[in-house]
């Protein structure tokens, strides 16, 4: 084996660890991000929330999803929000969701 198939090797290792990684913190975003919208809400049961906005995810690929269904049910609530302000707090979610990953937690 040369050096160029170690190195190729090694990328596709980093590739790999590193997809996982983003996986894991998407899905930690979006569990903090239901936590954070039942909290909004009042309800009493944060966690059963935290995991349907987690398993929306799985319905489209990409965050829209998400959005649609935490935007939907806060103005549901009737909570004074924008989608923008989700958004936003979706991306403050992401970096914290990220460092915990990396983190280990």
């Amino acid at each position: 084996m040369t050096t160029f198939d170690d190195r190729e090797k090694g990328f596709e290792r980093k590739f790999a660890l590193d997809q996982d990684q983003e996986f894991k913190a998407g899905a930690r975003r979006n569990r903090l991000l239901g936590e954070w919208a039942a909290e909004l809400m009042g309800l009493n049961d944060a966690a059963d929330y935290a995991k349907a906005v987690v398993k929306s995810d799985f319905e489209q690929p990409g965050d829209e999803d998400v959005l649609r269904k935490v935007f939907g049910d806060l103005n549901s609530a009737g909570v004074d929000i924008t989608e923008g302000a989700v958004r936003r707090k979706m991306d403050e979610l992401l970096s914290v969701a990220r460092e915990q990953v990396k983190a280990g937690k």
